[in-house]
């Protein structure tokens, strides 16, 4: 009696963490748009950061990051597309892999009309990192006067919200609707990626992240044809538009 009730209690802990899982990625509403949101918590969950696979080439697809880590006793349980990319898939900014800058952060300033200023240009741009258990969103030139402890780090642009204010450039009745993906890190810690069920205006969207979500801060990732998302228990395994991905955040096991 006693081996049939731990095997019944094992059943049970299986079956919670797999709940648990699942509810990790969730379809949400705001403001007449539809979004997926996959929140997790850095002080349980192991998130990192990936570009290169173990020949030293970039990864490309989430498929070759999940055989990668299977290589290694390890399983990949969620990831998306971490930010922006040259044509080689390297980082166009800082880019930080336990503890290591393999990309230096990008400080350019590019002037010109809005519309002709690319979105990782449009200040100001952020820094999304991960250290000791916690996660932040900064702007760049906080984030290198801080120097917060980041074992993981990507930069990328805009800034969606700053310090609880929307992107000062974001126009409110925009009509510049595209697919976009962004994360954000909340009050209690918990940290917010989230991709568009359709198209959105950067405006629309920064909303959501400040009034939806609750963070403070949350840095734009890409846009277009770029978002990808990696999250099984939604079937969603997606294909890079561009050749491959850059830089990749993920959620390991």
């Amino acid at each position: 009696m006693r081996l049939l009730r731990l095997v019944v209690a094992l059943v049970v802990l299986a079956g919670a963490g797999g709940a648990a899982r699942a509810e990790a990625c969730r379809d949400e509403s705001f403001s007449k748009a539809r979004y997926i949101v996959c929140s997790f918590d850095p002080a349980k969950d192991d998130m990192r950061l990936y570009w290169r696979g173990p020949d030293g080439n970039p990864l490309r697809t989430f498929k070759a990051l999940a055989q990668a880590l299977e290589d290694r006793g390890k399983s990949l349980v969620f990831a998306m597309n971490g930010g922006m990319y040259e044509h080689d898939l390297s980082p166009v900014g800082l880019h930080i892999e336990n503890g290591r800058a393999l990309v230096e952060a990008n400080t350019e300033t590019v002037t010109g009309r809005p519309s002709q200023i690319p979105n990782f240009f449009k200040k100001p741009n952020g820094v999304f990192y991960l250290g000791e258990g916690t996660a932040g969103v900064l702007e760049t030139g906080q984030f290198l006067a801080q120097k917060p402890k980041a074992q993981f780090a990507t930069q990328s642009g805009p800034m969606l919200v700053i310090d609880g204010a929307i992107h000062p450039a974001f126009i409110v009745n925009s009509t510049d609707f595209k697919p976009r993906n962004g994360v954000g890190v909340s009050s209690d810690g918990k940290v917010h990626f989230a991709m568009t069920r359709g198209s959105v205006s950067f405006y629309e969207f920064a909303r959501f992240f400040r009034e939806g979500l609750g963070t403070g801060n949350a840095l734009f990732l890409d846009g277009g044809t770029a978002p990808g998302l990696y999250a099984p228990e939604l079937g969603r395994n997606d294909p890079p538009s561009h050749g491959g991905y850059g830089p990749i955040i993920a959620v390991v096991e």
